[in-house]
């Protein structure tokens, strides 16, 4: 997966596919081939944290 350029389209991405697909971020991360560290630093730039407990990014 090619991830896009804008963070919101991002985040909508990412939380679409951990509630529909994945059961975890690294899950999406391996099965998609696309970096946990790049996801999480762009989210979290916006003000977004990974909830494993929720499976979703979140606002802090």
């Amino acid at each position: 997966m090619i991830l896009p350029t804008d963070n919101f389209i991002l985040l909508s991405l990412i939380n679409t596919k951990l509630r529909d697909e994945y059961s975890s971020l690294s899950e999406l991360c391996e099965e998609e081939d696309v970096s946990a560290e790049e996801i999480i630093f762009r989210l979290s730039a916006m003000g977004y944290v990974y909830n494993e407990a929720y499976n979703t990014f979140k606002a802090e």
